[in-house]
């Protein structure tokens, strides 16, 4: 790999790594051939992943990272998860570098035989014919109270003996050390018939799929009958069982308890693409999870393309299953597989996680695009308030104008102007307030939009695809109002403030009403800057010029500076700002002691004026 090859895959690597959710999940690194080289695990994704990525590094890790071509990941929604899922994809794709849970050490299942007096017991592989598992449990603590309570409470046979039919009705066994220790009843010799103990299995197998409010139940009559006795180490013990009973989670997302052999889909779509995620459930474990995406030819439906790409996948991975698990039905052959669109439930809850992958993917794919061309993104963005707003051409140049003034005195105005939703700052436009009297925002926002129009329209200057108004409903008419007196066609928007002066809403038309914008939109978002950008300008620019006017009256009233004095000040200092900011030194050693300190304290005066009514500003 050449040195131009190098940079652009780690700009590929980089890119993928910056837009990594954080959140818990399993991660997958891919070499050159497309092979998974490594599984991981993570509370936070983008932070995990970016480690890997660290210059300090050992060598290993070092040669690890060389070999990277490809990441992908899937998201869950604990950590929990995220290690039960990791141990299952390193079990299933065996990575040539991953160490820890590589090996037969997995997690632990509670199985029920198939037998005709079935056992309950703990085991690490999922290779008997007929029986039942649960599980596997990351939290050790919870599997052992549940075999401890099944065999307090029901008794199940401890021993491995492969009891059969024939074998317990011709005598073939003898009661065993179990029987005499309470261990078990003793069905093999019929101490217990058979039809209890298939009762008892089966409120065992109650408990192991979560059911357990019979369970806490009889705990807690057992702690209050224990305690009663006074045997309140036995009431603790009990106590202890108890907690962990309650606190147990009767379904992972990641690893079910109930042994599931399904297929899970999910869609997104947009204009051009449609994202389909695939998760392959095995025995209640997700050993598959894919999330791909169809490049739109012409008007596919949604039931269309997850029809074809269920398909896809199944022939891909190889699926047999018979169920399939879907947000709505689509059409298949009728013998193909069940199709389930379920509404509650275990498989709901996969469904959901399902979702929320393709989702995330689809998010993920269009931030990296945008990283990749910016303009893509203020496209989309411009698209969307062209669809909000019914416009009929892209808002490519954005023009709004707000007002500011202290009753009326010092009245200016300001337009901004947002070039692809992009500050064009040196297209700002600064107005004072010429025709209007006093305070009268709706007279001062007239005579602006005039001039600003009237003086593009003369010129052939460009005209902006849209106005937005930084005032709400009243700004709003009185732009409209003028801008049909000067025979132009440009649609005209608002924004509305609250109480606290944060933007809450967008409105538009005649007469205007509010367009439902998500506050939690990156659309909104771009809304509020362009009004916090005007409000900026507006405000800046009037309280320059009534600094310089609360400065120049302080020169004028101070006896013995006239316009001379005035000169030598701007002459010396170079701006009225310079002054304003000069010591009582500098300006007695130019003016002389007793002149020096009438300016000084003077233009002091001026500026503690100018502090205090900085919060009365109109805008």
């Amino acid at each position: 790999m050449n040195k131009a090859e190098q940079e652009e895959l780690q700009q590929k690597l980089k890119g993928i790594v910056s837009n990594l959710p954080e959140k818990p999940g399993s991660y997958q690194y891919y070499d050159e051939e497309g092979t998974i080289i490594y599984v991981g695990k993570a509370k936070n994704l983008k932070r995990r992943v970016a480690s890997y990525f660290n210059k300090d590094q050992n060598r290993k890790t070092s040669i690890l990272v060389s070999k990277i071509r490809n990441i992908t990941y899937t998201v869950v929604n604990t950590e929990e998860d995220a290690l039960l899922l990791e141990n299952a994809l390193i079990k299933q794709y065996k990575p040539r570098y991953n160490v820890l849970l590589k090996d037969d050490k997995t997690y632990p299942s509670i199985a029920i035989s198939h037998e005709y007096l079935p056992r309950i017991f703990k085991t690490r592989h999922r290779e008997r014919k007929g029986a039942t598992y649960f599980g596997p449990y990351s939290h050790l603590p919870t599997m052992y109270a549940l075999l401890d309570l099944c065999q307090k409470l029901y008794k199940p046979r401890p021993c491995h003996q492969p009891m059969t039919e024939i074998s317990v009705k011709t005598g073939k066994y003898e009661l065993c050390l179990n029987y005499h220790i309470h261990k078990c009843e003793g069905a093999c010799v019929g101490k217990q018939t058979h039809e209890e103990y298939m009762r008892n299995i089966e409120a065992c197998r109650e408990i192991l799929k979560g059911n357990t409010r019979a369970v806490a139940q009889h705990l807690r009559d057992e702690m209050a009958r224990l305690s009663e006795e006074m045997r309140f180490e036995e009431a603790a013990a009990i106590k202890r069982k108890y907690d962990l009973i309650e606190n147990f989670r009767a379904k992972s997302e990641v690893v079910s308890q109930i042994s599931y052999d399904i297929d899970v889909f999910s869609i997104e779509s947009d204009e051009k693409l449609a994202y389909i995620n695939f998760l392959h459930v095995v025995n209640g474990a997700i050993t598959q999870s894919f999330t791909f995406e169809f490049k739109k030819k012409l008007d596919e439906t949604d039931e269309d393309l997850l029809a074809l790409g269920i398909v896809e996948m199944r022939e891909r991975f190889g699926s047999k299953s018979k169920e399939i698990v879907l947000p709505f039905l689509v059409e298949l052959p009728e013998d193909y597989a069940k199709l389930v669109v379920p509404q509650q439930g275990g498989k709901k809850t996969l469904l959901d996680l399902s979702r929320q992958n393709v989702k995330q993917y689809k998010f993920d794919r269009l931030k990296q695009a945008e990283k990749l061309n910016p303009e893509q993104k203020q496209v989309r963005l411009m698209k969307e308030i062209q669809t909000q707003l019914g416009l009929p051409s892209l808002p490519l140049r954005i023009e709004i104008f707000d007002n500011s003034n202290i009753s009326g005195v010092d009245a200016v105005a300001g337009c901004v102007v947002f070039d692809k939703l992009k500050p064009a700052k040196k297209e700002y436009r600064k107005f004072h307030i010429k025709t209007v009297e006093g305070p009268d925002d709706y007279a001062s926002m007239r005579e602006v939009v005039h001039r600003r129009y009237a003086r593009l329209k003369e010129e052939e200057g460009t005209m902006p695809n849209l106005i937005i108004a930084d005032g709400g409903r009243g700004q709003m008419e009185a732009i409209r109002g003028e801008i049909e007196r000067l025979g132009l066609d440009i649609p005209v928007a608002g924004l509305v403030k609250d109480h606290r002066h944060r933007t809450r809403e967008l409105l538009f038309g005649d007469p205007p009403v509010s367009i439902g914008v998500q506050l939690d939109s990156y659309l909104f978002k771009i809304l509020t800057q362009m009004q916090d950008e005007v409000h900026r300008f507006a405000i800046t620019f009037h309280r320059q010029q009534r600094s310089k006017r609360q400065t120049a009256s302080a020169l004028d009233h101070i006896s013995g500076v006239g316009e001379k004095t005035k000169q030598t000040l701007i002459q010396h200092f170079g701006s009225v700002k310079q002054i304003l900011s000069a010591d009582l030194q500098a300006l007695q050693s130019l003016l002389g002691e007793k002149r020096g300190a009438k300016l000084y304290e003077a233009l002091q005066q001026a500026q503690s004026d100018t502090k205090e009514d900085k919060t009365t500003v109109q805008y």
